[in-house]
């Protein structure tokens, strides 16, 4: 992806917020954008996906972090997005095997990621490609800063 893909990319990551109920600035998504583009091996990677006549149907993000268990660097799939109009015809595999190019590339021992317990239409994607589910539940904590 390159700085030209953020006009196309950010329709799509507005959508993917909206499904999930968040609201963060556009400035804020495109500041995330540069700042991946600006790291890549260090922060991560934004793919975008595209139909056949050029136009962008989907992205994927991806994290570089770390498990001590398996004492080796990792990629986090914090985000996959396939337009309405785009899902069933396969986009979703494709990202997730360019995640895996990445993460390979990158010299992550694994892919990881997470999805809602009721989203069965994308279980069933990560089912496809051989993914397996981990036994692990999540928590979030929020972090706010202090006042002075």
């Amino acid at each position: 992806m390159t700085d030209e893909d953020l006009p196309e990319l950010l329709p799509l990551v507005r959508e993917y917020c909206d499904f999930y109920k968040v609201a963060p600035r556009d400035e804020d998504l495109l500041d995330l954008s540069r700042a991946l583009r600006a790291d890549p091996d260090r922060e991560g990677v934004q793919l975008i996906a595209r139909a056949p006549r050029g136009a962008a149907v989907g992205f994927a993000t991806v994290y570089w972090s770390w498990d001590t268990l398996i004492a080796a660097r990792i990629g986090i799939m914090h985000d996959l997005y396939v337009a309405p109009a785009a899902r069933g015809t396969g986009v979703a595999e494709e990202l997730i095997r360019a995640c895996v190019d990445e993460c390979r590339a990158h010299g992550a021992a694994g892919l990881g990621w997470q999805t809602a317990r009721d989203n069965a239409r994308a279980q069933r994607v990560y089912e496809r490609v051989g993914a397996t589910r981990a036994e692990w539940i999540d928590y979030w904590l929020a972090v706010t800063p202090e006042t002075s």
